[in-house]
């Protein structure tokens, strides 16, 4: 198991970005960092849902010129 995953999503739509944020975080141990890049409107609001659900840990949502920064600590 990782300790850090770094993945972009950009250019993909509903649900794609929860769903392969789902499958990296099946690859890191407890307490490992996925950064996740995605630039789908829906995700500022499906991606910290998805964290509360799943028991992981929403670090940051950071903006960038074209896409927002997601640190999710696996739970």
């Amino acid at each position: 198991m990782e300790d850090e995953i770094e993945i972009d999503l950009r250019g993909l739509k509903c649900p794609l970005p929860v769903l392969r944020a789902r499958k990296a975080l099946a690859g890191l141990a407890p307490g490992g960092l996925l950064r996740l890049r995605a630039d789908d409107p829906v995700a500022v609001i499906d991606i910290p849902h998805f964290c509360r659900e799943a028991g992981h840990v929403l670090v940051s949502a950071e903006d960038e010129a074209d896409a927002t920064l997601y640190l999710i600590r696996k739970g």
